[in-house]
């Protein structure tokens, strides 16, 4: 997958793309709206061009409170991560390159405020999903918010993300509907956060490719 390219739908305004990238930015937009007075912190996991989160920021009232952390595998999506931070004058929006299965790259910003998990559930198997939503009790302040995305191809998996979620102590705020084209949630923590230890993964990022294939039956790729 090229996933620089992947992003280029997004210029399209009718894309279904486009539309979720719109949904995503108001919950963001309302999550810094709720937020107590102060410094804000944000992480970012998986998180592309960065374009949800610069979005909402740009011209927001709280866009100086808020320290943010964008990790994503890709260099070149780091790379316009950084240059649209840049150009909206967000200098405490930091790109950073890297594993962002890995806790380690979280650990001096949890609990945060707001967590974006945009991209992810669609691209990794169950378990994985599950043990991910796990670990926003640790990413994620008592009071704060985790906006989400997953595909709602079949097998649909948004409600029982909404279940895992809920299981574990967070109130759905916000929740796409089944028609929209996309799913995205909103969930507070209403629980106590517990220690983000370091050295641990939350998923393997397998790819939509690969678990089509699986539903499918297909044999997996090799190197996946």
């Amino acid at each position: 997958m090229d996933w620089q390219a992947w992003h280029d739908t997004y210029d399209l305004p009718d894309s279904w793309m486009a539309r979720r990238l719109r949904a995503v930015e108001a919950r963001i937009r309302d999550a810094l709206d709720s937020a107590p007075p102060g410094p804000l912190r944000v992480i970012s996991v998986c998180s592309g061009q960065g374009r949800d989160l610069v979005g909402a920021l740009a011209g927001h009232p709280r866009r100086d409170d808020v320290r943010a952390r964008l990790v994503e595998l890709d260099p070149g999506n780091t790379a316009v991560a950084a240059e649209l931070a840049r150009a909206a004058g967000l200098t405490r929006v930091e790109p950073v390159t890297g594993d962002a299965s890995l806790t380690d790259h979280y650990l001096d910003l949890a609990p945060a405020d707001l967590v974006l998990v945009c991209g992810v559930f669609g691209n990794i198997v169950d378990a994985d999903i599950e043990r991910t939503v796990d670990t926003c009790t640790r990413l994620c302040r008592t009071g704060g918010t985790v906006v989400w995305t997953r595909n709602r191809h079949a097998p649909d998996r948004v409600p029982q993300v909404c279940d895992w979620f809920e299981e574990r102590g967070f109130e759905r705020l916000w929740l796409s509907g089944p028609d929209a084209g996309f799913g995205v949630g909103a969930h507070r923590h209403t629980g106590e956060p517990g220690e983000l230890a370091a050295g641990q993964r939350m998923f393997d990022f397998v790819g939509y490719d690969v678990l089509k294939a699986a539903r499918a039956g297909e044999p997996r790729p090799a190197g996946t």
